[in-house]
């Protein structure tokens, strides 16, 4: 079996003179059903072929006739009779206004006249007013006679008793030793002889039983005994407590007795250090109320010298305020003449304003009446509504052939592997044919060795699942650096690697 031969690539100017023939036809009829004709109510739009324009195609030199259209807009009736009166109108003001507009170079020659405008007021002409000033105040009292001193002092009253004599000793302490043991010594003296007893009582009625030490019987009556003995001995605890706090209770009640009779000879000795402070207090009271009976009569003079010099003060300002009123009067009558002439000046210079704005007026009317003479209606044109016709896709031709060519080379390389012995576990896992190897479009990329000198690396594509099974490959920026001649683009810009070409050359050099 020989060798099988490759197939013959297709030729790309024949290529892509075939698919720009395609696009032409389908450019032409997209144009034809994009051109609609429309009618409105205001008017229609109509679409003409007028011509053509000849069009040589570089590659092969075929000739295409490009068909030429024009777009012709047409009003309605009763539009087409407006816009005819509106035209004879605006010609009618054109011709109008070019006739008045003669007038202005006669109007516009002469300048305006200001001999008859009334004269502005004169500001230096108003006598500025001379205002009285106001005089200076009155001297007024400032200081009162002597109206006698104040008492300041009350007269001793006697000394205050400060102190008690000594009413005895407070008793701080009693016996309060809570040392039950002595207590509880002599009643358990008067106990362990007969506990002792009882004991050996029972222990001489267990033998008798026969109940030997160390059986449960026994234990649990020895158990019992013991138990007793506790309760009798918490008992003389508790008795002898009991004693103690009544030892202790009479010796508090006899301190708080002897505390009680201390506490009366203070109170005795308190009431009459109170009643000496009572008899001395009356006294202070007695000489602060002659004090301030005195302070009262001072208080009395000075309140009636310090009414009298404010009476005087009163009567002089009273005086004061009528001549600054006065002059307040004068210098207000001064203010009226003063606003009275500034009046008169205002109302001068309103006049002049008034006739000039008339003069300026006449002069523009002319000038205004042109001006609306050459405005005129517009006309409403057509609303056309926005189309949308159908649409021919050109069919992708090159690509087309580039997947023809393509599956008969995959067809020939996958011969050219199954007649591979000597790299069949490597390139086993290779792609054959033309495969999308640019690098933009691969994930998760690992270098796993190399092949006649080839980088190999282990990916997935970003289309596929990130779970899904990894491809073995070359990156096609890689290949293009050293085998141009192996590597395509695809129109969007994607590059694809010819495995069968790249790894069938590797073959043969070795």
């Amino acid at each position: 079996m020989g060798k099988p031969k490759a197939p013959k690539p297709p030729d790309p100017r024949e290529t892509a003179s075939a698919q720009t023939a395609t696009n032409i036809g389908t450019a032409i009829a997209n144009g034809t059903l994009g051109n609609i004709n429309q009618v409105t109510p205001d008017g229609s739009l109509t679409y003409s072929q007028t011509g053509s324009t000849k069009w040589t195609d570089p590659l092969n030199g075929k000739a295409y006739d490009l068909p030429t259209w024009t777009a012709t807009q047409k009003l309605s009736p009763a539009q087409q009779a407006i816009k005819d009166q509106t035209d004879a109108a605006e010609k009618n003001m054109a011709t109008l206004a070019n006739n008045q507009s003669a007038r202005l170079n006669d109007l516009l020659g002469r300048p305006i006249d200001l001999s008859g405008a009334p004269a502005a007021g004169n500001p230096g002409a108003i006598n500025l007013p001379q205002y009285q000033q106001y005089g200076p105040g009155p001297t007024l009292q400032t200081t009162l006679s002597n109206t006698g001193s104040v008492q300041g002092a009350v007269a001793n009253a006697g000394a205050i008793q400060a102190s008690l004599g000594n009413a005895g000793e407070v008793k701080r302490n009693y016996e309060t030793n809570f040392d039950t043991k002595r207590y509880e010594d002599a009643l358990m003296a008067r106990m362990n002889p007969q506990l002792d007893r009882d004991r050996a009582a029972l222990e001489t009625q267990l033998s008798n039983q026969g109940l030997q030490p160390g059986s449960e019987a026994y234990n649990r009556a020895i158990d019992q005994a013991n138990r007793q003995a506790n309760d009798a001995r918490f008992g003389a605890i508790l008795n002898a407590g009991q004693e103690q706090s009544r030892v202790v209770g009479l010796a508090q009640q006899a301190a708080s007795f002897e505390n009680a009779a201390q506490q009366q000879a203070y109170g005795q000795m308190l009431q009459s250090g109170q009643f000496a402070n009572q008899a001395q207090n009356q006294q202070y009271t007695q000489n602060a109320n002659n004090m301030q009976l005195a302070n009262a009569a001072q208080q009395q003079n000075f309140n009636q010298a310090l009414a009298a010099a404010g009476f005087s003060n009163d009567a002089l300002q009273q005086m004061h305020q009528n001549n600054q009123s006065a002059a307040a009067a004068n210098n207000t009558l001064k203010d009226q003449t003063f606003n009275a002439q500034q009046a008169q000046l205002a109302a001068q210079n309103a006049a002049r304003t008034q006739y000039l704005n008339e003069m300026y007026a006449q002069r523009n009317q002319p000038i205004n009446e042109i001006s609306s003479l050459l405005s005129g209606a517009q006309v409403s044109s057509p609303n056309f509504v926005p189309t949308q016709g159908q649409r021919i896709e050109a069919p992708d031709y090159m690509g087309m052939v580039q997947n023809n060519y393509r599956g008969q080379l995959e067809a020939h390389q996958a011969r050219q592997q199954a007649a591979s012995g000597a790299l069949s576990k490597m390139l086993g896992m290779l792609p054959f044919g033309k495969t999308d190897s640019d690098r933009r479009l691969k994930k998760d990329i690992a270098k796993v060795g190399k092949l006649d000198g080839h980088s190999l690396y282990e990916y997935r594509y970003k289309s596929e699942p990130g779970h899904g099974p990894k491809h073995i490959g070359v990156m096609a920026q890689e290949v293009e650096k050293t085998r141009p001649d192996v590597v395509s683009r695809d129109p969007d810009g994607m590059r694809r690697v010819d495995y069968g070409r790249l790894f069938a050359a590797g073959r043969k050099t070795r």
